[in-house]
């Protein structure tokens, strides 16, 4: 299965070492089972559902969704070997309540429902630091109207990363989109933190973290 190429991309490279044998029966096997229906998004994940774009290996999404059965998981990427790693855990943790769309997030996003979501997640996103790469950052206001569009009443959207200017930058398109307010402790990982290998690696370059919470207005 293969994701539809954007007419612009807000993300890198769609894939890096060749499958492991196991990985690629996976998606030919589970991914399908497991994609998001863009025709019925929502089509019996329940009422409360959660949102992660760019999960990466998805360690993050792997563990919220064993710690709460009771929601629905979403997690957005197209990086080809992150769907891969994220399919062998759903596998070998028996995740029911985790769904996968493999592919571009802005495609996922025009298909959700309106206040469908109790919170949404971008963590370290791809910074794109040069000045001329900074149009390609996820955090732009029209991804943030999308994001306000399909969260709840008082949902949250929770952006973590280590490169201070997107930090700023984020917060920044927030406040000049007045659809949210800022809350909580940057400094403080949000609620049941599971450090990534981005974060892990951020760490080893001596770079802390900001957690970002914005509460839609």
């Amino acid at each position: 299965m293969t994701s539809p190429r954007p007419q612009f991309q807000l993300y890198g490279r769609r894939k890096g070492k060749p499958l492991r044998k196991q990985h690629a029966e996976l998606m030919q096997s589970l991914l399908p089972q497991v994609s998001v229906d863009l025709e019925n998004p929502l089509a019996g994940l329940g009422e409360r559902r959660v949102l992660e774009i760019g999960f990466g290996g998805g360690e993050h999404l792997a563990h919220q969704a064993a710690l709460h059965p009771e929601l629905a998981y979403i997690g957005a990427e197209p990086f080809l070997n992150g769907v891969a790693k994220l399919l062998a855990e759903i596998a070998a943790r028996n995740l029911p309540n985790l769904h996968l769309h493999y592919g571009d997030a802005r495609v996922l996003l025009e298909k959700l429902p309106a206040a469908s979501f109790e919170r949404i997640y971008l963590l370290y996103p791809d910074p794109w630091p040069k000045e001329r790469q900074k149009k390609r950052r996820f955090v732009n206001a029209a991804n943030l109207a999308q994001f306000a569009r399909i969260l709840k009443p008082q949902g949250e959207f929770c952006f973590a990363s280590d490169i201070e200017d997107y930090v700023a930058w984020t917060r920044e398109y927030v406040a000049a989109s007045k659809l949210f307010t800022e809350s909580g402790d940057p400094a403080q990982p949000f609620e049941n933190w599971v450090q990534t290998r981005y974060e892990a690696k951020a760490r080893r370059e001596g770079r802390g973290s900001a957690y970002l919470r914005f509460r839609k207005v």
